[in-house]
């Protein structure tokens, strides 16, 4: 069953974040993630969460999300994470109907 990596970010440097992106992307490919959403317009329709640009990856299952997210490859990107953005991170087990 799929799982869901679904990140809010804030961008904190446009420079940097272009590092992190690299960086993170060559990561999720690695290990067998792609993106379903990757920033764009969001619009709240209900509630008063107003999240900043949205990130949603998906993985084969939550156990290749938890081992990306543990990866070197992925450590990469975290040594600038700080510098290029802040957020909200939350790991979702996917249900296929």
């Amino acid at each position: 069953m799929p799982a869901y990596v679904i990140s809010d970010v804030t961008i904190r440097d446009r420079d940097v974040i272009e590092t992190y992106r690299t960086r993170a992307a060559a990561s999720i490919a690695v290990h067998g993630g792609r993106y379903l959403v990757r920033g764009g317009d969001v619009e709240t329709l209900e509630g008063n969460w107003m999240p900043g640009p949205l990130i949603v990856v998906e993985f084969p299952d939550i156990e290749a999300a938890r081992r990306w997210y543990r990866s070197d490859e992925y450590a990469a990107a975290l040594e600038v994470r700080d510098t290029a953005l802040s957020r909200n991170l939350i790991l979702v087990d996917g249900v296929r109907l």
